[in-house]
């Protein structure tokens, strides 16, 4: 069996590649919504920057079987790194289940041509993920470190959520607010493709209502995050691979959720709340779960974040993998971003400690 390798670096090739690239896509059980062609082609729109484009894309008798969608930075060390960038929280490559070994082999020797005088940077790769198949298939220097931390819940309906949380008083109090919910008046409802797109952009006009005056991802507020959103989840809810949510009260819309679905899981991707939920006294994390579990397949994911409200349901902590692979003249590159890795986890390290300190005196003194 002959496989070919090809790297494209043409925009308007990639553009091109929906069709095969989204039978690639569901061929691979790995994947998650964020190796979509609609999500990764939008982000190259918003993100992209010309020159930079790396696909390196093997076929077999002219079928698409593995792809890696990458893009080459400079820094902090010369790099090709997943499309998707941090708005994205898993990156990886895609593999076809049907194939073998050679398969593997065939994307692995075209990424060590690809990268050239470059490390290969592989981020937030999900356990399991595809790419652990090339990190084991790779032969130069190679080395795999902890990236962030993702909370998961089995894809159960919620009152089976609710029955995992550890006390009955803490059952109790969840139930408790699901009936607020209903006493309110609060109705959720699927939106229809054709309506998706302002739906999405009253998610963003909430997104900034119910962040006002505090601390907020601020390129969650930039015009080309919004053109992505509604550029790439469009063609995902028509896929099957999203789902927006609007819930309303007393006739208003007063939130949109935004989940991204895969054959593996179902994630929590953004929603946007109007304060009048609170307000009510609506628990608006609870109000969301439970739209959530319901499209809930294989794994319920909080996607990243460690947030305190996200532990009350007693998840899984999974840890991303980082994969950094090298080839002999590259190693150099591979010791720096080790030693770059080792400094910032140094660095976070005694930031928690001050805060900690910080703390304890605070209480000293009161």
């Amino acid at each position: 069996m002959t496989y070919t390798t090809h790297l494209v670096t043409d925009e308007r090739a990639f553009a091109a590649l929906g069709p095969e690239w989204d039978g690639l896509y569901r061929r691979c059980e790995a994947a998650t919504p964020f190796q979509s062609h609609a999500w990764l082609h939008s982000w190259w729109l918003s993100y992209g920057r010309p020159g930079r484009l790396r696909l390196v894309l093997v076929r077999h008798e002219g079928e698409l079987v593995a792809a890696a969608p990458l893009m080459r930075v400079g820094r902090p060390v010369p790099s090709l790194v997943p499309l998707g960038g941090a708005i994205s929280d898993y990156g990886d490559v895609l593999l076809d289940d049907g194939r073998g070994e050679e398969a593997v082999a065939a994307l692995t020797d075209g990424l060590a041509r690809a990268a050239r005088t470059a490390l290969v940077d592989f981020r937030e790769v999900r356990p399991g993920g595809a790419a652990e198949r090339i990190y084991d298939h790779w032969s130069g220097p190679r080395r795999r470190v902890g990236d962030s931390v993702c909370l998961e819940l089995p894809a159960v309906p919620m009152d089976e959520l609710v029955a995992r949380l550890p006390s009955t008083k803490a059952q109790q109090r969840v139930r408790a607010k699901l009936r607020k919910l209903t006493s309110l008046g609060v109705r959720r409802s699927v939106v229809p493709p054709d309506e998706v797109d302002s739906a999405l952009r009253r998610l963003i006009e909430l997104h900034q209502l119910q962040w006002q005056g505090r601390k907020v991802t601020s390129e969650h507020l930039r015009p080309r995050f919004c053109d992505h959103l509604v550029r790439s989840v469009g063609p995902m809810v028509r896929s099957g691979d999203a789902v927006v949510t609007e819930f309303r009260l007393d006739d208003d819309v007063v939130a949109v959720d935004l989940t991204l679905l895969s054959r593996q899981l179902a994630g929590g991707y953004l929603y946007g709340a109007h304060p009048r939920l609170r307000e009510r006294k609506a628990d608006v994390a609870v109000m969301l779960l439970d739209a959530c579990s319901e499209h809930a397949r294989g794994t319920l994911s909080l996607l990243r974040g460690n947030e305190p409200y996200k532990q009350h349901w007693r998840p899984e902590q999974v840890v991303n993998q980082r994969l950094l692979l090298a080839r002999r003249h590259t190693a150099p590159l591979l010791t720096a971003v080790l030693c770059d890795v080792a400094a910032r986890r140094r660095g976070k390290e005694l930031l928690l400690r001050w805060h900690g300190w910080r703390e304890r005196a605070g209480g000293g003194r009161s």
